[in-house]
């Protein structure tokens, strides 16, 4: 068995090594809820690499408040987060790209299980993670328990909560994982002390989620998926290394399963076993030549314990072997098993002397591996034999017919030679037609060529020749001899062509998929790639195929098919969406809306779904044989490949696009601004010249609007440097109230006839910003309330400090903003019709707050007076930003 020696290195092991050299480690703290200090000691051992010479920034942190985790993030280089706008709410993530220009040894990346907000260039934050490890930049990120997708549904099962942002295993086991462990009742008093949640907050939790039981619970699976974790990089080394032996760090389960009615039973205990070790398991079912004899019914039982095993949590493997034993001991090898299950059905006495105990075999062969013997029901005799025989089990009637006239054959050739070859090389002469029988028509056709072989040896070579009859007793051994070695030749070149024809089936196997990648990748568009799918598998399995996506309010819609003439009904329909939302086989032989004359599979890249194809068979039957599964799954993962290419360079197209546009809008900006404040100032100068000689109203007119038109070419500059990422922040404490009366003082003349009420408390908490940013932010406010108030009403500027969020808001008394648009009031260049928007401007004054708003971490919210009398807009200083101590307080 050269694939399966333990001595050899692993080539996939190997590859996985090489694919590994140039990229990140990451290393995850695992916790079992939030609480335990997952990020508190990842903080802790970012900033002992930083003090040990490494570049270390923080990407994102979440601190929520605990006053120990932010005293860790001081000191260390913070890359500024991303601001993104979504109903009505300012998020903030990760700013992916700046980290990567940024470029540092590592990066420190809290909730690994977050999702983005939409508009991000990935969903979920893993993803953005796993482009920094590709990157080559290392990554320390933090993970709960529960946010494991292997383990969300058990998690559910005891605390009834079930969180939606999950982490594909995988990403932990690529990764170094720490266990941040306190035991329950430790954890217990932090929450009850405050330090996990707010009061009324931490009530709640301790009477569900943190209970003492759920803690424990929650502890031990952090320990086990740890261990579980290390238990497969373990395996991995050692397959890389070429290291012989199971390795039993961790139970690991094989299931032999095959087509006999109780390979149920088999599968369902395996389950039991897995969960009682909190082992993972495999459901392993031997393909030998034999499976060429299954009848409809055998096919029907193997398919139904494969899905049995896919529903209960198992791995699915198909091992094509001579024998079945060389098959199992090839797999167990493979996957450094430690446990084995297999069952026994009731045999003869005389079946086990001609054919050996597989059982028996298997626990001599195997001394490292634990064997689990469960007997099978036994069947009745009749139901065992009412297997049908078929003309194609005893061989083809042209074998018999070759067979025989090569025996005829040597028999004339014999006749001619009998001069001149002694009796005994004759008899040799009659093994040419028993292997050529054996290796061109199988092991039954062989057998039939040795007897024709013997009798025609003894009629016409034996004396008394033209009789069966020997007289001579020497002859008679001379018969057995030749009928023995004929036997041993048919059954040797039987077992020889089995072996090939599996070779074969292998290659075959492998040149389809090589095929078929290779000619949708030569395809140039989306459309045709999809009937090519569609067509291609409908003729490599006899059937009829659909490709389907969810289209905007219509549902699943069909994108292309094999066949016009195909038939969806509801329950169809439904089974497809149900393949699409849950990521799993669903219809006909699935176990799912069974009901459905289709099979139905995902096409899954990533965390994304791109299309479900349907599979039918014309005459009503299965849509696919057990045995054929595997290769249709890896022809909708090579097409769920393609696809994905077809989509990210779309999405590449569009964003090139988008970048083009900016770059000469930016361009446009600059030049524009650039252009118009060389003549402004001349006239400006001019004007405050003539005001000193002429006091003319006109000139007073002049100068104003000349003012106002400098503060919209000022504007332009502002967004042409927000656009370029020109923003250099100079961050300082500043006195909220200082920054309010110098901003009014120098919007004096914006709001003219607008009686100005400060409401600002002098009490206020000093905040980190930077003072020109924040001025102008201010400044740029009092402009749009002073242009879009009504005449003579009131502009009033109010700072608020509750419940530990400070806000400064801006209000103004005139028509307000349109319900349900708010947020537009921030984009570039928009001015409402018909609402508080509609006076005047170029639609920059806004959309540079926001700017530099984000640059600076401060919220920024628009929205109308809850008296209903005006616009409001209102910076949020979060707690990061707030300075609870002034500089030099004693």
């Amino acid at each position: 068995m050269p694939d399966s020696d333990p001595a050899r290195p692993d080539p996939d092991a190997l590859l996985r090594q090489a694919q590994a050299e140039g990229r990140g480690r990451l290393k995850i703290f695992l916790g079992a809820a939030p609480g335990v200090g997952k990020t508190f000691e990842m903080l802790s051992e970012g900033a002992a690499r930083r003090r040990d010479g490494v570049d270390v920034v923080i990407g994102v942190v979440e601190t929520h408040g605990r006053a120990e985790t932010e005293a860790l993030t001081r000191g260390q280089e913070i890359v500024p987060r991303r601001a993104v706008t979504h109903d009505a709410h300012l998020l903030h993530e990760m700013d992916l790209d700046a980290v990567l220009a940024r470029h540092p040894r590592l990066v420190l990346v809290d909730e690994l299980a977050h999702t983005n907000a939409p508009g991000s260039r990935h969903p979920k934050r893993y993803q953005d993670v796993e482009e920094l490890l590709a990157a080559g930049i290392d990554v320390y990120s933090t993970v709960n328990i529960q946010h494991v997708e292997s383990l969300n549904d058990v998690v559910a099962s005891f605390t009834r909560v079930r969180v939606r942002e999950t982490v594909p295993d995988r990403v932990l086991e690529a990764a170094e994982i720490e266990v941040v462990d306190i035991p329950p009742d430790e954890l217990i008093e932090r929450l009850k002390a405050g330090k996990v949640y707010l009061p009324e907050e931490a009530t709640r939790a301790l009477g569900h989620f943190f209970s003492k039981s759920n803690l424990s619970a929650l502890r031990e699976l952090a320990l086990r998926r740890a261990a579980q974790a290390v238990d497969a990089q373990m395996l991995d080394h050692v397959r890389s290394l070429g290291v012989g032996g199971t390795w039993a760090g961790g139970e690991r389960i094989v299931v032999a399963i095959n087509e006999l009615p109780g390979a149920e039973g088999l599968v369902r205990f395996a389950k039991r076993l897995a969960d009682a070790l909190h082992a993972p398991w495999t459901a392993l079912f031997i393909e030998t030549p034999r499976q060429q004899n299954f009848g409809a019914d055998d096919h029907r039982r193997l398919a139904t314990t494969l899905n049995l095993a896919t529903r209960l949590g198992g791995r699915i493997a198909t091992v094509p072997a001579v024998q079945v034993v060389e098959g199992l001991k090839a797999h167990l090898v493979e996957a450094r098993a430690t446990q084995l299950i297999v069952g026994k059905t009731v045999r003869s006495r005389w079946f086990e002397l001609l054919h050996g105990s597989v059982v028996d075999r298997l626990v001599r062969e195997l001394p490292g591996v634990t064997v689990h013997v469960m007997p099978l029901a036994d069947t009745p005799r009749a139901a065992r034999v009412a297997r049908p025989v078929t003309a194609a089990s005893w061989g083809s009637r042209a074998g018999y017919v070759w067979t025989t006239l090569m025996v005829a054959g040597v028999t004339a050739l014999g006749t001619l030679l009998f001069q001149v070859l002694a009796l005994g090389n004759i008899a040799l002469l009659y093994l040419l037609p028993v292997m050529a029988a054996a290796s061109l028509f199988g092991l039954r056709t062989g057998l039939y060529g040795g007897l024709a072989s013997c009798l025609a040896y003894n009629f016409f070579f034996l004396p008394p020749t033209g009789t069966l009859s020997i007289s001579n007793p020497e002859n008679v051994v001379s018969v057995l001899v030749l009928m023995g070695v004929a036997i041993v030749t048919s059954q040797l070149t039987a077992r020889v062509r089995a072996q090939a024809d599996l070779a074969a089936a292998s290659a075959n196997a492998n040149a389809t998929l090589a095929g078929f990648l290779r000619e949708l990748t030569a395809l140039g568009a989306v459309e045709p790639v999809r009937r090519t799918i569609c067509a291609e598998i409908a003729r490599l399995f006899d059937g009829r195929a659909v490709l389907l996506a969810p289209a905007e309010g219509r549902g699943m819609v069909v994108q292309a098919a094999s066949d016009s003439e195909y038939n969806l009904d509801t329950m169809d329909l439904a089974a497809a969406t149900w393949a699409h939302d849950t990521r799993a086989a669903a219809g006909k032989g699935s176990g799912t809306l069974a009901a459905s004359e289709w099979l139905f599979l995902p096409l899954v890249a990533g965390e994304r779904v791109l299309a479900v194809l349907g599979l039918s068979d014309p005459q009503a039957g299965d849509p696919i044989r057990p045995d054929r599964m595997p290769l249709l799954v890896s022809l909708l993962d090579q097409a769920a490949l393609v696809l994905e290419r077809y989509r990210l360079e779309g999405e590449m197209r569009d964003l090139e696009a988008i970048r083009t546009r900016d770059r000469l809008r930016g361009a446009l900006l600059s030049s524009v601004s650039h252009d118009l404040r060389t003549p402004l100032t001349a006239v400006l100068a001019a004007t405050a010249e003539l005001r000193h000689r002429h006091d003319d109203p006109l000139l007073v007119t002049v100068e104003t609007e000349a003012l106002r038109l400098n503060r919209f070419v000022a504007n332009l500059l502002d967004m042409a440097r927000v656009e370029a990422g020109a923003l250099k922040l100079q961050i300082d404490a500043i006195d909220l109230s200082d920054a309010v009366a110098s901003a009014a003082h120098d919007a004096r003349r914006a709001l003219e006839g607008h009686p100005l009420r400060l409401d600002v408390p002098p009490d206020l908490p000093l905040v980190r910003a930077d003072p020109h940013l924040l001025h102008h932010c201010l400044l740029n406010l009092l402009d749009n309330a002073g242009r879009y108030g009504d005449p003579g009403t009131p502009i009033v500027i109010e700072g608020t400090h509750r419940f530990g969020r400070l806000c400064l808001s801006i209000l103004d008394q005139g028509p307000g903003l349109p319900p349900g648009r708010e947020t537009e009031v921030f984009e570039t260049f928009r001015r409402f019709e018909g609402g508080d928007r509609a006076v005047g401007g170029t639609g920059l004054g806004l959309a540079i707050v926001k700017a530099f708003a984000e640059a600076m971490e401060i919220g920024i919210e628009a929205d109308n007076r809850p008296d209903g009398g005006g616009a409001r807009f209102s910076l949020s200083f979060p707690p990061a930003l707030v300075v609870r101590t002034p500089p030099n307080a004693i």
